[in-house]
């Protein structure tokens, strides 16, 4: 018989593993610290230590204490099938939006969909596409602005036109699997009363054109799933994407819409938690996105989100005092950039000074935290296969994408977030971008 354990147990007990951890790495890496001092000082060593190792162990650990005592209840098998609106903002998208409208309409879902599509100003072909599509499926609405105002201001554009209670937003260029809807729904009509969003499951579609996406499948894959699943464990995951979710639309009407940001997801996430409202994720209802083929696309768009971050706490800076679970992963995002400047500005130049034998940041007691990540990774690899299986959907064999993803991934990524930090306390220019 199985022994059911309450969500705040499961904090608790993830909490306490996580610190114990974090206990035993301050001891243990006493010798590392008196070395380091006398290289750089004690004020810089207890910053490197501390934010490339001690921290990010604990955080591993307790996402993964998480994961093992996550048991999701089961989806209501009769459940209702309630009308939804769908909303798609579109710019520039000739090439992807007809499948994506196709993949909407193949859905095994048996509710009424309306599907409105928001043009934002596209200068290619891609009104001429969603017209194509209109002609094959009844349920298509064009809304054409004749100039672009970013994703945001089309999405709003969008709520205003629809009046049914949920509302499930798709990127462009989204390719939703055939239970997707469904499997979204059903998730909100199952999770507690005061859900106000669930956030769906993205995956990389073009993960097999170079190592940039290789590796990104992986990311997708193993680590930003498995943050939403124990995030929506503990009543609130923090980014509802705009890809691939659904939204209570009366609440989005009490927030104001989305907000016209580079973090418009991420925003508009916070403020609904913030309201007390509490944001889900369905790791079966799976939507296939393209992710950045380029190094420079991949760095701007990991750039967008770093500065959607710190747009988040600047609107929503009240939410680091709201009492809820939750709350605790909103503590760990104002740790992210302190991460990344040890990471950018100490870990990756110690691998530089590894290479010629000085191993003053970088050497056997950073190869001892390997083990831990390996471990977590796997076991968030055991849990995605299972649900790919449940889905009859099989995982491609990218051996190269994973290990550069476990090893050398943050080379790009932390960098780039870092500069998105910066550039936002600069107020530097921004852009819409797409993801």
């Amino acid at each position: 018989m199985a022994i059911y354990l309450p969500v705040r147990s499961k904090f608790v007990i993830a909490s306490i593993i996580g610190l114990a951890w974090g206990c035993f790495s301050v001891w243990y890496s006493q010798p590392w610290y008196q070395d380091l001092s006398v290289h750089v000082g004690p004020f810089l060593a207890f910053f490197l230590i501390t934010f490339i190792a001690i921290i990010p162990g604990c955080m591993n650990a307790f996402v993964f204490v998480s994961l093992l005592l996550d048991k999701r209840p089961s989806v209501i098998e009769d459940q209702k099938n309630p009308d939804i609106t769908i909303l798609i903002a579109a710019f520039n998208e000739e090439g992807f939006i007809g499948s994506t409208l196709e993949g909407i309409a193949r859905q095994n879902y048996h509710g009424s969909v309306r599907v409105i599509v928001i043009d934002d100003g596209s200068s290619d072909g891609t009104v001429d596409a969603i017209k194509s599509n209109q002609d094959i499926y009844s349920n298509i609405e064009l809304v054409s602005l004749v100039k672009n105002g970013g994703k945001a201001a089309a999405l709003n554009h969008g709520l205003k036109m629809s009046i049914t209670d949920i509302i499930i937003s798709v990127d462009a260029d989204s390719y939703l699997h055939v239970d997707a809807i469904k499997n979204l729904v059903g998730r909100y009509m199952s999770d507690p009363a005061n859900t106000r969003a669930v956030a769906g499951e993205i995956l990389i579609r073009n993960s097999r054109v170079n190592w940039i996406t290789k590796a990104q499948e992986w990311d997708y894959f193993l680590g930003i799933a498995s943050i939403k699943r124990i995030q929506s464990l503990f009543q609130g995951t923090l980014v509802a994407q705009g890809a691939f979710s659904l939204y209570d639309r009366k609440a989005l009407n009490e927030i104001g819409g989305w907000p016209e940001m580079v973090g418009e997801d991420i925003v508009l996430t916070w403020k609904l938690l913030l309201a007390g409202y509490r944001v889900g994720h369905a790791e079966d209802a799976i939507a296939f996105t393209n992710c950045p083929q380029t190094l420079n696309a991949f760095i701007k768009q990991r750039q967008r989100w770093s500065r959607g971050l710190i747009e988040a706490f600047k609107v929503n800076p009240m939410i680091l005092l709201k009492p809820r679970l939750s709350t605790i992963y909103i503590w760990w995002n104002t740790l992210f950039p302190l991460m990344d400047i040890a990471y950018a500005l100490g870990f990756i130049p110690g691998l530089v000074l590894a290479c010629f034998g000085i191993f003053w940041i970088v050497g056997p007691m950073t190869l001892s935290v390997l083990p831990m990540a390996l471990a977590l990774n796997l076991y968030m690899f055991s849990k995605s296969r299972k649900m790919f299986e449940k889905e009859h959907l099989k995982v491609r064999a990218n051996v190269f994408g994973f290990f550069f993803y476990v090893f050398a991934y943050g080379l790009i990524l932390q960098p780039a977030c870092v500069y998105g930090y910066f550039s936002e306390f600069f107020n530097l220019k921004k852009n819409w971008g797409t993801k």
